[in-house]
């Protein structure tokens, strides 16, 4: 009931009075605020009680990570490392920090965000917005997780890094940083697919590809690294892209990152005001649907599969569990429907297993698709 009254009171009050007010700025008040609220253990600790319970059904361990919930906050949304004390108590079960690059970048031209509200989305044109590696990791260093965090990783954007060679060092000097400064991070994350960046460097094609993570191989780290994949390729260049993954010590893939097209069905025309700038939300769902299945049938369980795009409700994520996902990811929704989501799909989860007679949801991933 309560979960019900604070959504109910954020979609009715709250929402429409952020959305009157410019999204950036909305955006950095909240995680400002986010990164307040986590300083009070007191209040994150009554927050929790109301909002932060799982079932022991939502439980996994995965790359020796212990889960209590599948989902989690993507990358995109808190790339100051700002909300790691805080979203334990609203049901999260990881979170990933960044896109973090080895140098800072202040972000692209401004508009960087704008909201589609009848096509349930966001432009996106941050462009890997955030403080750089050191800077970054010397907050991380303070930092003493909750819950599993990652940290993910992409090319710094500046045009004088426009080689494939120059992104390849770039990259491994992020890792280097993080690695070196020993950050309580779980696991990493390789952002090989965001489009708003400067340049043509691209690791879509599988000889850049492999040769990125030939580089990243060599460094020898322990911890799960996951890659942040396109989902406006053809499957067939998906699958390329997976088999080289496969040979390589990467532990699994994310579905995926913004829609490119601007035709989607999903996107209503009208709203459509920006020249530049890629959408998340609805627009990305179907496509992540169909890429989260596709890799579950041609990898089976040589790699873990985190699904990311279009998820609204305890329905959607479960949608994506089924095809083949041992994890989902979210920011949008949070956006549209409220930050007690997470806590009212991990409150419905349960019931949907009980529903498919699942006694834990490890069961229920891949059960939409394994016949």
């Amino acid at each position: 009931m309560l979960i019900f009254l604070f959504s109910a009171s954020y979609k009715y009050i709250i929402k429409p009075l952020f959305f009157l007010f410019d999204p950036e700025k909305v955006h950095n008040f909240t995680t400002s605020f986010g990164e307040q609220i986590g300083k009070f253990k007191l209040l994150t600790g009554i927050l929790a009680f109301f909002f932060g319970k799982k079932s022991p059904a939502l439980k996994q361990k995965i790359n020796g990570i212990n889960f209590d919930s599948p989902l989690g906050l993507a990358a995109g949304f808190d790339y100051e490392a700002k909300t790691l004390n805080v979203l334990h108590s609203l049901g999260f079960g990881f979170q990933t920090v960044g896109t973090i690059t080895h140098l800072d970048y202040k972000g692209n031209t401004k508009p960087r965000l704008g909201r589609l509200p009848l096509s349930k989305s966001l432009m996106v044109n941050k462009g890997f917005k955030n403080k750089g590696v050191h800077w970054t990791s010397e907050k991380l260093n303070h930092i003493n997780p909750i819950i599993p965090f990652g940290i993910s990783i992409g090319k710094t954007n500046i045009k004088s890094i426009d080689t494939q060679k120059d992104a390849i060092k770039d990259i491994l000097s992020a890792f280097k940083i993080f690695e070196e400064e020993k950050i309580k991070n779980s696991y990493y994350e390789l952002n090989i697919s965001c489009p708003n960046l400067h340049g043509s460097v691209s690791f879509y094609p599988t000889k850049n590809l492999d040769e990125l993570l030939t580089a990243i191989d060599r460094l020898n780290i322990k911890k799960p690294i996951y890659i942040k994949m396109p989902i406006n390729e053809s499957n067939q260049a998906v699958k390329k892209m997976l088999d080289v993954i496969m040979k390589h010590k990467i532990s699994g893939v994310i579905f995926g990152n913004l829609q490119k097209d601007r035709n989607n069905s999903a996107i209503v025309k009208e709203e459509l005001k920006w020249q530049k700038g890629n959408f998340s939300g609805l627009p990305t769902q179907r496509r992540s649907d169909e890429l989260i299945a596709l890799a579950y049938k041609h990898c089976g369980k040589k790699l873990i599969i985190i699904g990311c795009g279009g998820t609204f409700s305890a329905e959607d994520a479960y949608h994506k569990i089924k095809l083949g996902a041992s994890l989902v990811q979210l920011i949008t929704g949070l956006i549209y429907e409220g930050p007690l989501l997470v806590a009212k799909i991990n409150k419905e989860l349960p019931k949907l297993l009980k529903r498919d007679g699942f006694k834990n949801i490890s069961e229920a991933i891949g059960s939409g698709i394994k016949n």
